[in-house]
């Protein structure tokens, strides 16, 4: 008998027995010239290549079998090419099949001639040779074996021994599939948690990912057990896409991928005839979603079937009497009741004559952290179709909205159910813009559509420091819905929010406020973080544009949510400072007090003033270094929202030297010399003292790798780089050089520099965004001090591998630059950082 042989490739330089190349040659051409037809595409393309294959595979069977005298074999495919689904550059899974009655030399022999022609193509192949016993307990071993045996398919041979294996792997499946699902269950999550969800990755494995191929094969295991089913609406029809996309990449690349890189999405949307790479997203996220919710539905109903079934007849009679499998109903909201840890509608519900129940049964599942039954939300999204709710929205319907908004984490899976199903879009028109809408900043962890229901998931802990939680709930809602939009996506959301807040039922000055927040959600984070809040100017602005405390108040906690909502990168306790002396400052001067009165983070503390009269006295640099590890503050958690971790371990560099050409790109090289990399940074300048003026430089830097640097060494390297006895520009070259030889190169958008005019009465500020990178502060302190401008102070932010910088510089007489003048510092800064 042949020992049971599994393999995914052939040896290297393997050529078919003899070594000589197979007679078979005609395939390889028929197949090359089916992968450049233009028609047939899709489902067809893979058919086609799938008969091809098999063609080959049974004239090979056929002939060496022949010649061997051999009989009571069979050649099966499983997995993907069992389905007859062969992608271009897709595994050829075959199971050599034998009656256990064939001399084992001559079985070695003939599967030789199977598998060297397929190496010898250059295709990958999963092969094995086994007996239907073998088969069988190789499957109760190995659950990947289980699954590939349900897709069993005969190519050639005895067809006996392929139908007798496929009753037997389905018998064994339904019978064992009470301890396998579960498994399967858990090789599905451990896949999501190591490859992420596809449907909000820029860069997807249409396989492995969560919503992927892999789930979608999971599902149809799941119908064979015949313990559940997965909903079959638009299921095969995403998995149908996927592939497709699949097929595109492979034909694309010219390789066996699965993984949808940047730089290759435009070329396979242009092949699938596509508009652009972000179409293409889009649909592939879509697919993935479909998928999502379709496992998320079986594999819940599985684990109702499972606990149903783990009971004991006699037990449940003892438990429950007459009562028993009716299941207990307990009331949750008009029309809504709890049956087997789900939300369903009540017998007496009537959706067709309730608008506003889908509404109601969404806030009371959320609010009671249970799943929304599948079979109520259809009822429910037939009823609105036929029956929808009047514009604008009675009072009832606004409160639900509210309230399933504030439910917390609890929302999001109650509005991909509904979602899923088609009610949001018909509940809000403007959201099928930007559903599914892929984000390419980095920084952002979810798609616009998720990405808004995480703000508002968010704002949810913050509605008890508002005065109306439901304008801030309804503003996270909709704060980013202009993306998708020509132009500023915040002049957009504008119009779009007013349009919806009216539908909503809000009335004239709320949808004002809804309007006015959507307008502004960037203003305080982007001003705080890139102004001078000392300028009277940017206070003052900042309060023209608000207008009101109450409105601030509301702008503070929607700014809040919206920056946690994006990514861990977002938002820090930094951050959350800054944001907030803008505020205190802001609600000052609304309030009519005198700037005088506020304090903040633009005025030195004491140590800083220590330092800088230090400083003076000694006309040199002087240090303080401070390890630090910031943890969140009391306003970046709340009872429903998952505390952020602390931020990494980093140091808080301060750095008091006399006003001197050179001071911002010195240390900024010397800090990079040292691999220290920036996270933010702010440059004053003092007024002047006894000594003259001193320019004070407050740094977060975090250590690249290694121990973080001695105070003593980083001052004795800047007063060498202000002396000129260190050239920290050809240093940093070198090491760029160095890194750029053990890198990959990524392709990043290029720098941009612009002029933000208005922005100060006393300066010009050039605003600076570019890839973070080594050194890239030193360039863009030496390009402003070529220009012959003066840096009086700049605010430096990094948002992931973004750097956002703001420098307010002056001219040599001290008033701000002309515009003209402006603009060509502005570009020359451009040119340096190219």
């Amino acid at each position: 008998m042949t020992e049971s042989v599994e393999e995914t490739a052939g040896p290297a330089g393997a050529r078919s027995p003899g070594n000589t190349p197979a007679p078979e040659g005609g395939y390889p051409a028929a197949r090359l010239r089916l992968l450049q037809d233009e028609a047939p595409t899709g489902p067809d393309r893979r058919a086609a290549l799938a008969r091809l294959t098999d063609d080959w595979l049974a004239g090979l069977l056929a002939r060496h079998g022949a010649a061997a005298g051999l009989s009571g074999t069979a050649l099966v495919a499983v997995g993907g090419y069992g389905r007859g689904e062969l992608s271009p550059r897709s595994d050829l899974d075959l199971l050599l099949l034998h009656d256990g009655r064939a001399d084992a030399g001559a079985l070695a022999t003939l599967a030789d001639h199977l598998w060297y022609p397929v190496w010898d193509l250059g295709l990958a192949l999963d092969h094995s040779v086994r007996t239907p016993a073998e088969a069988r307990k190789a499957a109760r071993e190995d659950l990947k074996v289980q699954l590939g045996l349900l897709d069993a398919r005969h190519l050639a041979g005895d067809p006996d021994l392929t139908a007798a294996l496929r009753t037997t792997a389905y018998a064994d499946w339904r019978e064992s599939a009470p301890k396998r699902l579960p498994e399967l269950h858990d090789l599905c999550q451990e896949r999501a948690e190591r490859q992420g969800e596809l449907q909000y990755l820029l860069e997807p494995d249409l396989k492995e990912a969560r919503g992927g191929l892999r789930d979608a094969t999971a599902l149809r295991a799941v119908a064979a057990s015949w313990l559940a089913d997965a909903p079959r609406g638009g299921l095969e029809a995403a998995r149908t896409r996927l592939l497709d996309a699949r097929d595109a990449l492979h034909l694309t690349t010219g390789r066996a991928t699965d993984r949808l890189s940047l730089q290759e999405q435009d070329q396979v949307a242009t092949a699938l005839g596509m508009l652009d790479a972000d179409a293409l997203l889009r649909q592939t996220y879509e697919s993935a979603r479909t998928i999502s919710y379709a496992a998320d539905v079986t594999w819940r109903e599985v684990g109702r079937v499972l606990r149903a079934r783990s009971l004991k007849p006699m037990l449940r009679g003892l438990l429950h009497g007459r009562t028993a499998g009716k299941g207990e109903r307990s009331p949750l909201a008009e029309g809504v009741v709890e049956l087997d840890g789900e939300a369903v509608l009540a017998r007496t519900a009537r959706p067709e004559r309730d608008p506003v129940l889908v509404l109601r049964a969404a806030a009371a599942a959320a609010q009671a952290g249970l799943p929304l039954a599948t079979h109520a939300i259809r009822r429910c999204a037939t009823a609105t179709a036929t029956k929808p709710l009047p514009v604008p929205w009675p009072a009832e319907a606004r409160e639900q909205l509210v309230t399933l908004l504030g439910a917390g984490t609890h929302t999001v899976p109650v509005w991909e159910a509904l979602e899923a199903e088609g009610i949001i879009t018909r509940l809000l028109p403007d959201w099928e813009r930007v559903r599914c809408r892929p984000q390419r900043n980095p920084v952002h962890t979810w798609t616009v559509d998720r990405h808004l229901v995480e703000t508002a998931v968010r704002a949810s802990a913050l509605t008890r420091r508002v005065h109306r939680p439901d304008l801030l709930l309804v503003a996270a809602l909709l704060h980013d819905i202009g993306k998708g939009w020509p132009g500023d996506h915040s002049v957009a959301g504008e119009t779009i929010a007013r349009d919806v807040a009216a539908r909503l039922g809000f009335d004239a000055r709320d949808t004002t406020v809804i309007a006015t927040l959507v307008r502004h959600h960037l203003l305080l984070i982007e001003t705080a973080t890139r102004r001078d809040l000392d300028d009277p100017a940017t206070v003052g602005a900042v309060a023209e544009a608000v207008g009101s405390t109450r409105t601030l108040e509301l702008l503070h906690a929607l700014t809040e949510a919206d920056a946690l909502a994006t990514g861990p990168a977002a938002w820090s306790a930094w951050r959350g400072g800054l944001v907030a002396d803008l505020v205190k400052r802001v609600a000052a001067r609304l309030a009519g007090e005198p700037d005088t009165e506020v304090r903040g983070a633009g005025e030195p503390t004491a140590e800083q003033e220590r330092l800088a009269i230090e400083a003076g006295r000694t006309g040199g640099p002087v240090l303080a270094l401070h390890a630090r590890a910031e943890a969140p503050t009391d306003a970046d958690t709340g009872p429903e929202t998952p505390a952020p971790a602390q931020e990494p371990v980093g140091v808080e560099l301060l750095i008091a030297v006399p006003d001197q050409p050179g001071v911002l790109p010195a240390a900024a090289g010397v800090l990079a010399l040292h691999r220290l990399t920036v996270r933010a940074a702010d440059l004053l300048l003092l007024d002047p003292i006894d000594d003259g003026p001193v320019l004070l430089l407050s740094w977060r830097v975090a250590a690249e790798y290694g121990s973080l640097p001695q105070a003593d060494r980083l001052r004795a390297d800047l007063l060498r780089a202000l002396d000129g006895s260190l050239d920290v520009p050809a240093r940093l070259a070198e090491r760029e050089r160095a890194y750029a030889r053990r890198s990959r190169v990524v392709l990043a958008p290029p720098p941009r520099v612009t002029v933000a005019g208005g922005s100060s009465d006393t300066a010009t500020v050039i605003e600076v965004r570019a890839q973070d990178a080594h050194g890239l502060l030193h360039r863009i302190g030496r390009a402003l001090e070529t220009a012959g401008v003066a840096v009086r102070s700049a605010h430096i932010s990094t948002l992931g591998a973004n750097a956002v910088d703001a420098f307010y510089v002056t001219g040599e007489d001290g008033a701000p630059l002309t515009d003209a003048a402006a603009h060509e510092v502005a570009a020359a800064v451009e040119r340096a950082l190219q």
